[in-house]
């Protein structure tokens, strides 16, 4: 059974950090793209970073510079820390696993929540 579990979210102060992070289990982790994405109540889902399975990164403009996306193979782990954090960052972000021919898996998600 595959599951992915975010966890690392909370309420931070603007400018602010917070490190999530996204264990994943049932699958061959490392030939999976790694995507973090974000939703809002009434929003579209966006992506945020990715992370390839070669370990090439890339990012949303808006997050350019204040988030950074890892992995670790060994443990099966993703993080993204998140610094500089802006109240516009408040949402639920989401990991996803993804593999060509294999389809796409779904985190339940971590909220995070940014004060001004």
């Amino acid at each position: 059974q595959v599951q992915l579990v975010e966890s690392g979210g909370g309420l931070v102060q603007a400018g602010g950090s917070l490190r999530l992070s996204c264990a994943a289990s049932g699958i061959f982790f490392s030939l999976y793209n790694i995507d973090w994405y974000r939703q809002g109540p009434g929003k579209q889902r966006e992506l945020v970073a990715q992370i390839s399975s070669g370990g090439s990164t890339n990012y949303a403009d808006f997050v350019k510079g204040r988030f950074t996306i890892s992995r670790d193979n060994v443990n099966n782990m993703v993080y993204l820390q998140m610094n500089s954090l802006k109240p516009e960052d408040t949402d639920v972000y989401l990991c996803a696993a993804d593999r060509q021919y294999y389809g796409t898996y779904w985190g339940q998600g971590t909220q995070v929540t940014v004060s001004a």
